[in-house]
């Protein structure tokens, strides 16, 4: 049977594997940065910034979502879903379905106008998954990301150059 329930500061570990895993899956295991202390900090401090819900089958860790609250100037709230990763040996048991039907409920009960998430152009399975429950694609959009050096240098008023 399967369970989702909100993580707690007790799941941190997990929540820290669990993000491992899907950079593995992503091909970027290189690429994740954070700790266990700032999953601890950021999301069970005084000001949340992001909430996570944990699945299971039969008690065991199957994958998470993890989401936050994003704003829109043309239809107001929304959330933005940053993970959603099952594990392989849970896949097509419907508990992603299940993960990102109940992140929607809580975008739903927020007041939210819209939910959004970022696909890999590969991941053919998750696009037919996403495409079959109604999402669509937002083709004309770019995503454009600054970080280390070039967000430290925009930060610096008088040392950005174009």
């Amino acid at each position: 049977m399967t369970t989702i329930r909100h993580a707690t500061p007790a799941d941190i570990p997990l929540m820290h594997a669990l993000i491992r895993e899907l950079a593995e899956f992503e091909r970027e295991p290189q690429s994740v940065k954070i700790t266990e202390e700032q999953l601890l900090r950021d999301g069970f401090g005084p000001s949340p910034c992001y909430e996570c819900l944990i699945a299971e089958e039969d008690s065991v860790a199957a994958g998470s979502a993890l989401f936050f609250p994003v704003y829109s100037t043309w239809r107001g709230r929304g959330l933005h879903l940053e993970d959603l990763f099952v594990r392989p040996q849970f896949r097509g048991r419907g508990i992603g379905k299940a993960l990102l039907s109940r992140v929607a409920a809580i975008a739903v009960e927020k007041g939210c106008a819209k939910l959004q998430w970022e696909v890999l152009d590969w991941n053919q399975p998750a696009i037919d998954f996403y495409h079959s429950i109604g999402a669509h694609m937002l083709h004309e959009w770019r995503i454009m990301r600054v970080t280390g050096d070039a967000l430290q240098a925009l930060a610096s008023p008088g040392e950005v150059s174009a």
